[in-house]
């Protein structure tokens, strides 16, 4: 999928987005293909410039963002191969101090529940073997037409570091795939995000990385209702959850944001519509809430001046969740005033 362009001495850079990682093509300014520019595998890139040079921005979840100088080269290479660069120069260096060499990243194809492949990136460090016991932690987001690529993250790069496994997955709602990927997880159809998220949790147990009592989530917003969806629907398959900022009553959220997310109704659906009413209430995670149920640990946070998502709901869910569980895990709420 096309992401963005730049135009550098003449010629046309276009970044697409390819099984969630960056590829840059480049054209003559009358659509011809001349070849493209090296991109390392999953990673995020963008290209800018001009006068014969440009600034390449590269980042993976072990390499923190740089930023490389580039002397184009005049000559133009055969269709298909690597633009002929100069040798490149570090323009500016991260300002993390970390050192990636140790760690790999791989990307893995789930399969969730109608079929549908998804794609999930894997990272740990290279002496880490698939023993079916390793601390995990797998995140997304599947909403909003918003891509989750390869980037840096000092958190999950410490996670890493301590021998942990992080997994990224890339659910339909977001732009991976462009819009008929983002179109099959809104609406009614929001239950294939959480259908495509426990797919990859299965996977991550299922390829011996790691087991449910070792297993974690988290998500924030969008990506708030993606873990409480899961830890509502399979409480058997996580051991903890952080759950940040989160839209979680879906049935009452057209109440709730006649103010200030009423766009958000046309992500999740509105449940004043009954065709979506009947969806909404079988994957809603406040409602889907039973008593007697072991659930995970769980955080919750969420605070008075969050203008987006419902703090009230956060707050509901908490105390429904410290009723409901028999876990005897702690299931606790950090509020921001």
């Amino acid at each position: 999928m096309l992401e963005e362009f730049a135009v550098v001495d003449d010629r046309i850079y276009a970044t697409y987005l390819h099984d969630a990682s960056a590829r840059i093509a480049v054209f003559e300014k009358d659509g011809t293909k001349v070849g493209s520019l090296e991109v390392p595998e999953f990673h995020n890139a963008t290209i800018r410039g001009g006068g014969g040079s440009a600034t390449l921005t590269l980042e993976s979840f072990a390499v923190p963002e740089t930023r490389w100088r580039l002397s184009l080269a005049p000559a133009r290479s055969a269709p298909g191969t690597p633009i002929e660069t100069a040798p490149r120069t570090l323009e500016e260096a991260p300002g993390v101090p970390w050192d990636g060499s140790a760690v790999v990243v791989h990307q893995e194809w789930a399969v969730s529940k109608d079929g549908t492949k998804v794609p999930l990136f894997v990272v740990h460090r290279r002496d880490v073997k698939a023993t079916g016991d390793r601390p995990t932690l797998l995140t997304g987001y599947g909403g909003f037409y918003a891509a989750s690529r390869p980037s840096f993250s000092p958190a999950a790069a410490a996670w890493v570091e301590m021998g942990g496994v992080f997994a990224l997955a890339n659910m339909r709602g977001g732009s991976e795939f462009g819009e008929a990927w983002h179109r099959a997880g809104m609406l009614t159809g929001k239950p294939r995000v959480f259908d495509d998220f426990i797919a990859a949790a299965e996977w991550l147990v299922a390829n011996k990385y790691t087991n449910p009592n070792r297993l974690a989530i988290t998500g924030v917003s969008n990506g708030g209702l993606l873990v409480g969806a899961a830890l509502t629907k399979r409480p058997d398959l996580f051991r903890a959850v952080m759950c940040g900022f989160p839209d979680v009553d879906i049935l009452r959220f057209n109440a709730y944001t006649t103010v200030n997310n009423m766009p958000a109704l046309l992500e999740y659906g509105d449940a004043a519509i009954r065709e979506q009413f009947d969806v909404i209430k079988e994957y809603s995670p406040y409602q889907r809430v039973q008593p007697k149920t072991a659930y995970p640990a769980v955080m919750v946070m969420s605070g008075d001046l969050d203008t987006r998502v419902p703090p009230l709901a956060a707050r509901k869910f908490t105390a429904r969740l410290q009723a409901a569980s028999s876990s005897g895990r702690p299931i606790i709420l950090r509020y921001h005033p």
